[in-house]
């Protein structure tokens, strides 16, 4: 700010003192309380069917109003969203960069950006090892947030890059919390395994990919089921934050991922 020189110096002063005040009620309203990102799986087992259930699904889960409730349930404070899709070890694309979600305009716009896109060609492997480290590494890009969680939704175990088992102990210091969306096979026309095959796979992530204290796997029968599953997984994840004292200065300083 430029001293103007017809001011008289007590005038300058009271005009400093609101500057200021507004400047630091503006990065108070700026606080940013949870970066969220959230990771799709687009790996070779996903139809092109399934590929849009899947971003329909979490525009209609954004715009349910449970969900909108938690996201302004703390004013003051704002959720950070971000969504990338992942398939084999060199087939991840970043969908919606970091975006401050504060208003229902926030979220017609990343609405309308889950609309318009369009799947492009993959290969048919399932890296999640490598999807967990990306996911870790976009949430290093916020370390305003108070918190940071990366959101993975998969239809199975990883078979290329990484193996989450050795990722996730290097993550273990990151301050970061993983949770799934584990994805069954659709209703067959014979018989019915869902439950026990998705028992099965939700183990595999609980045992390998999940990361934190108050880390969960969410289930979803079916790629029908996925709107509805992710729904439930955003009201458990946008659960309003108590934070203490030290948790706010630990939140503004960076982490190193490993």
């Amino acid at each position: 700010m430029h001293r103007c020189s017809h001011l008289p110096s007590s005038l300058y002063a009271i005009v400093f003192a609101v500057f200021a005040t507004q400047t630091i009620g503006s990065l108070a309203q700026a606080q940013c309380r949870q970066a969220l990102a959230l990771g799709l799986d687009v790996s070779g087992s996903v139809d092109a069917r399934e590929y849009r259930l899947q971003l329909d699904g979490v525009a209609a889960a954004l715009n349910a109003p449970t969900v909108q409730a938690a996201l302004w349930d703390t004013p003051g404070s704002h959720v950070s969203l971000l969504i990338y899709e992942w398939s084999g070890p060199a087939d991840q694309a970043l969908i919606l960069p970091w975006t401050p979600i504060m208003s229902v305009a926030d979220l017609d716009d990343v609405t309308e950006i889950l609309q318009q896109t369009v799947r492009r060609a993959t290969s048919p492997g399932t890296a999640l090892g490598d999807a967990m480290i990306l996911g870790a590494r976009h949430l290093a890009m916020q370390p305003e947030c108070w918190k940071h969680t990366l959101d993975i939704s998969g239809d199975g175990k990883s078979n290329l890059g990484a193996r989450p088992r050795d990722v996730k102990p290097v993550l273990l210091h990151d301050d970061i919390t993983i949770n799934a969306l584990v994805i069954g096979a659709d209703a067959p026309q014979s018989g019915d395994n869902r439950q026990a095959d998705i028992a099965g796979l939700s183990a595999y992530f609980h045992a390998e990919v999940v990361l934190g204290p108050d880390s969960f796997v969410e289930t979803a029968l079916g790629f029908d089921a996925y709107a509805q599953a992710m729904q439930r997984k955003l009201e458990r994840e946008l659960q309003t934050l108590m934070m203490s004292e030290h948790d706010l200065d630990a939140g503004t300083q960076k982490r190193d991922l490993r």
